[in-house]
């Protein structure tokens, strides 16, 4: 608009009363400031151009004509070209073959017509040129943009393809995983304990002392079958709604645990320091399950004849778990080598520990023989998010 205002301007102040073919024109006839008024007609309605387009060359088109009707050539008649490259550019596609035509008669008619000139050739050829380039370069980035525009449409909606693929991948991998785990492991853990409940029946009926061993193995293989089903359920992805679930074990529940760690021979001794009952589900879930990987260390290292320290600290925010052994006993032939790194038991205390903000040390005993694992966490802490496609560890 501003580029056509000044085109306008120096035409009018430069006093030539030519067109642009040597055709002369009756400004000199005319008060100038008529000829102000109609260069502003012309320029003025550009300022809409964006926003009514159609309506916007219409009307400039008819202060062309009232141009013609006096006699004026004034090269602020530039904006009718603006205002046609507009409407193809952003107009509606039904208006432009209109618009296409009220230019093309505003060439031929006073070209052919109203006022023929010796260079009437000239000026129709430049006329009608100007009018086709404007329109062409208008539809040609109109449809330049209409390519990019369903050029990202098709890429949004190969990313949503390409995504939903990636699930469904995802859900068929869970579903087999699910699958070999229930056959595998669910086929073992029944075999496990169908057999250890058979050997305390006749254990009874003998009256020897490994009923009761007997009969813990069977309960906690029973258990680890219905932990088994749960996490199957998770895999699966069959928890669709409100579907009970059997409660998740907390600070209660480590008394029962202690007790089969018991049976199993390691010597475990159990202090508590604080009120843990006021912990959340989800720490106290913690608590039991960084208890229960660190004793099952114990067991896999130091074997039955040694002994651990358990001692769970709730102070100030924060729950310090801290399971102490004492190594593999002399007659067994020295501790078992242990890694700091090795196993995804140690590696899901770590990562437990992380979702509270807390910090964890496992390693050798440095005041006499054995392994240590201290967890602090900060129980007034919600759990950080995990990363997407991501799980808490079980």
């Amino acid at each position: 608009m501003l580029i056509v205002a000044a085109i306008g301007l120096t035409d009018l102040l430069s006093g030539v009363n030519d067109g642009p073919f040597g055709e002369p024109d009756d400004r000199a006839t005319l008060p100038i400031a008529v000829s102000y008024v109609v260069s502003a007609a012309l320029v003025v309605p550009l300022w809409w151009r964006r926003r009514a387009p159609a309506q916007v060359y219409f009307v400039i088109a008819l202060v062309t004509v009232v141009q013609g009707a006096l006699g004026l050539q004034l090269a602020a008649g530039v904006a009718a070209l603006v205002a046609l490259y507009t409407v193809a550019r952003h107009g509606p596609q039904r208006l432009l073959g209109w618009a296409a035509v009220v230019a093309v008669s505003q060439v031929l008619v006073p070209v052919l017509v109203l006022l023929p000139g010796e260079h009437w050739l000239q000026s129709l050829f430049f006329q009608l040129g100007t009018v086709t380039a404007a329109a062409a370069v208008g539809l040609t980035l109109r449809t330049r943009q209409m390519y990019l525009t369903a050029l990202e449409d098709r890429a949004r909606r190969l990313e949503i393809e390409r995504d939903q693929r990636e699930q469904l991948t995802v859900a068929a991998e869970r579903s087999r995983v699910a699958r070999e785990m229930h056959d595998i492991v669910g086929h073992n853990l029944s075999v496990m304990v169908g057999v250890a409940d058979g050997a305390a029946v006749l254990a009874a009926s003998r009256g020897e002392q490994s009923e009761q061993p007997l009969r813990i193995i069977g309960d906690t293989g029973r258990q680890a079958m219905s932990e088994l089903r749960r996490v199957l359920g998770v895999l699966r992805e069959e928890q669709h709604g409100e579907r009970p679930l059997s409660p998740q074990p907390g600070i209660r529940d480590l008394d029962a645990l202690l007790a089969r760690v018991r049976t199993a021979g390691l010597g475990v001794t159990y202090r508590t320091v604080g009120d843990l009952d006021t912990l959340g589900g989800s720490v106290q879930l913690t608590v039991y399950r960084i208890v229960q990987e660190a004793l099952t260390n114990t067991l896999k290292h130091a074997g039955a004849g040694s002994a651990a320290e358990v001692t769970v600290t709730s102070d100030a925010g924060q729950v310090r778990i801290r399971i102490a052994d004492t190594g593999a006993p002399p007659e067994a032939g020295g501790p078992a080598p242990r890694s700091d790194d090795a196993g995804h038991g140690l590696v899901g205390i770590r990562q437990r520990a992380a979702l509270y903000g807390g910090t964890t040390t496992i390693g050798p005993r440095d005041d006499r023989p054995g392994w240590l694992v201290d967890v602090v966490l900060h129980s007034s802490d919600r759990p950080a998010p995990t990363a997407p496609g991501e799980e808490p560890p079980p």
